[in-house]
């Protein structure tokens, strides 16, 4: 088949690091399928300049610039999506002859690739993820676009069953969502020598170290790791705190950290790229993600396919993917409890080889098979599953 992805969600020159988890299942699609991948590109993000190339084996990429009005007229932004993608790419999609177009993130990216959808008289597919349905659908005009545009397409792919249930909710036939969680690479994300991986990152071998992987947006509940922190100090004086990601809280965190004197345990890494994330989960005692709202989150998945527990928030897709015996959850934004948590988990035996083994759950090559059954059956070229839900 010939299949469009249109997304926000992949690596682009002004964020070659991003969303690596559509990277390497679009990569994987394209083993199979011929597979054009168009980036929509914040034009504030594209006025911030260039920082890297993107060259992905197999996979076809082009990006075109998003353009719309900041700071109001949100519900105006799928037609600006759409407005920017046809008078900069328009000839090159209606050219392209394609099967069907896989839509990954829900606003403004699927409402507007189900209106060209409609427009080229070809089926559509919505992958959604997390906060496109757990805080975009809960603005009124979003959420009635958001409703269309999963109702009229063939099939929503969800990448937890939380969300798939709030698709649901919108009003999707039961039959047309499917829970299909994300991949781990089993190949690089493997248990390892902790020391080793420390030498290796130039870190201390002695002392607990947390990790947190993801933006630095408040969303994603860094501050409140930041928080919690003082706590695991005061039994742990040696434990040390390692963002890992980049964003424009950064200097929030920092100055907070000084605030409470403890700047010296606490360490900026910035960004890094994906196939060197596995030297820091080897690293960590934890990895720690006390997100507001999430889908199920990679960086969980491939902490846990390296036999690192993990400490996290009881949100989102969170819960079906994090047993007992792999980490604790706790509810969002208590501090208190997170940091009750992390001194827990830093004090318990993790059996490393079982939270790595219940990893190995999730691997993309079944991901990817679902995801081509559900395409396909989309494009009309296989029945589709009976299995909606699995």
């Amino acid at each position: 088949m010939r299949i469009l992805v249109l997304t926000n969600l992949f690596p682009s020159p002004w964020d070659p690091l991003r969303s690596s988890f559509n990277r390497q299942q679009f990569e994987r699609l394209a083993l199979r399928h011929d597979v054009d991948v168009l980036t929509a590109v914040d034009f504030r993000e594209r006025l911030g300049g260039v920082r890297g190339s993107v060259a992905i084996h197999g996979l076809h990429t082009d990006h075109f610039t998003f353009v719309y009005p900041p700071g109001f007229g949100r519900a105006l932004h799928a037609a600006c999506w759409l407005l920017s993608l046809l008078l900069q790419r328009g000839r090159r999609v209606r050219a392209g002859k394609y099967d069907c177009i896989l839509a990954s993130w829900g606003y403004p990216d699927a409402v507007a690739a189900g209106w060209l959808a409609r427009m080229l008289g070809i089926p559509y597919v919505v992958k959604v993820h997390g906060s496109d349905l757990n805080v975009q659908a809960a603005h009124v005009l979003r959420r009635i676009q958001i409703r269309g545009a999963l109702c009229h397409a063939a099939a929503v792919v969800a990448v937890s069953g939380a969300l798939a249930d709030k698709a649901r909710q919108l009003g999707v036939p039961s039959s047309q969502v499917h829970t299909l969680y994300n991949g781990v690479d089993m190949e690089r994300f493997a248990p390892g020598s902790r020391m080793q991986a420390r030498e290796r990152l130039g870190l201390a071998a002695d002392g607990p170290l947390l990790l947190y992987v993801g933006n630095l947006k408040a969303a994603k509940g860094c501050m409140d790791l930041l928080e919690a922190f003082p706590s695991v100090l005061a039994k742990q004086p040696q434990a040390r705190l390692f963002y890992v990601g980049a964003g424009a809280f950064g200097a929030e965190l920092a100055a907070r950290a000084a605030a409470l004197h403890c700047a010296d345990q606490v360490r900026l890494v910035g960004a890094v790229a994906h196939d060197q994330l596995v030297d820091w989960f080897r690293a960590a005692d934890l990895l720690c993600l006390p997100s507001h709202n999430e889908g199920v989150p990679n960086v969980v998945l491939e902490a846990m396919a390296c036999g690192t527990p993990v400490v996290a928030s009881q949100v989102g897709g969170i819960p079906e993917v994090v047993p007992d015996y792999a980490g604790i959850l706790v509810p969002a934004r208590q501090h208190e409890m997170l940091s009750a948590a992390l001194n827990e988990a830093l004090a318990r035996c993790w059996d490393a080889a079982a939270i790595s083994d219940h990893a190995r759950h999730f691997r993309w090559d079944d991901n990817v098979d679902r995801l081509d059954r559900i395409l396909q059956a989309a494009a009309g070229r296989i029945l589709p599953s009976l299995d909606a839900s699995a």
